[in-house]
């Protein structure tokens, strides 16, 4: 029977990425300032446009949707990985491997189609802004929202039902920093080959589909911008949508490296590299590159730091 063989009372080994040498302790402390700016940022940025009725609109509701999704990532992996890494207690229950796995796809996923709804919002903006108020209404915006969630929530009850149904083997050490899948699937003492052809459906379904929407929506609006004739409405929709094209390139650009490359091409240091840029330096430069390139973000902080001292 296989669920007699599997490990429910026992724990996995995280094995980590760093080590106690004075190179990896610096590393460390860089990465755990990192999670700091990223933890701040994302948080300061759900903060403002809740605080900032100018911001209530649905491009900024948007926004703090992805910030709350990029606040909840960073979240899931790091203070694991800084508490085993201080502690040198490396284990993690299947409960707790589960629950990862559970949120982390669950966040990437909803992320991936949170990206695809903020560029269409661009394309209405942009291409039919007359009609604006009646394509992204606070009601549709709402529903994209929600369907991000809840595509994104099925995606992780679906790979951590299927993934916790395997029984587990052998030294049961995951190479990595977090209970990734793949990772977890190279213990597996059961054929996760069906399992593995499922996830990349799925990633052409989570990753390749919004990608589509998104590539449409910009060159439309490339097209519109060209022939736009107010120099500074031009400048305006430019600095936005950069901005968000920066972030949708970083995402997505790691997240196929990471997950639609066959099983074979993969190398744990890799793997683990990538999922650092992803998990934790690309949630640090979301809020850094909107607020950066977006005037209306900085005003807003400007004003919401003045009244808070005025109210000292």
């Amino acid at each position: 029977m296989a669920w007699e063989n599997q490990t429910f009372n026992s724990d996995f080994i995280l094995l980590g990425i760093f080590n106690h040498s004075p190179a990896h302790t610096f590393l460390f402390t860089l990465v755990s300032g990192i999670f700091s700016v990223a933890f701040m940022g994302n948080f300061a940025m759900v903060l403002l446009i809740y605080l900032d009725t100018q911001l209530h609109t649905p491009m900024y509701f948007l926004l703090s949707q992805l910030s709350l999704m990029d606040l909840m990532l960073i979240c899931t992996t790091v203070p694991k990985m800084a508490f085993n890494y201080l502690s040198g207690k490396n284990f993690i229950s299947l409960a707790g491997c589960g629950t990862q796995i559970f949120f982390y796809v669950s966040l990437l996923g909803a992320e991936c189609f949170l990206l695809a709804a903020m560029a269409y919002d661009r394309y209405v903006a942009i291409c039919h802004p007359l009609r604006y108020a009646v394509l992204v209404s606070q009601k549709i915006c709402g529903l994209l929202a929600a369907a991000s969630w809840t595509l994104g929530s099925l995606d992780g009850i679906i790979e951590v039902a299927v993934a916790l149904s395997f029984s587990y083997c052998g030294a049961q050490e995951i190479p990595h920093f977090f209970c990734d899948v793949p990772a977890l699937l190279t213990l597996s003492c059961n054929d996760t080959l069906m399992f593995e052809r499922m996830i990349f459906i799925c990633c052409v379904i989570m990753l390749l589909f919004p990608v589509v929407i998104i590539i449409a929506s910009y060159a439309r609006v490339i097209l519109a911008l060209i022939h736009m004739g107010s120099g500074e409405g031009r400048r305006k929709a430019f600095a936005t949508c950069s901005s968000h094209l920066m972030v949708v390139g970083m995402y997505y650009g790691a997240a196929m490296f990471m997950y639609m490359r066959p099983t074979s091409e993969r190398s744990p240091t890799q793997d683990k590299m990538v999922s650092v840029f992803y998990t934790i330096l690309t949630p640090m430069l979301n809020p850094l590159i909107y607020s950066l390139r977006n005037k209306e973000v900085a005003r807003g902080f400007m004003k919401v730091f003045r009244k808070g001292k005025s109210e000292e």
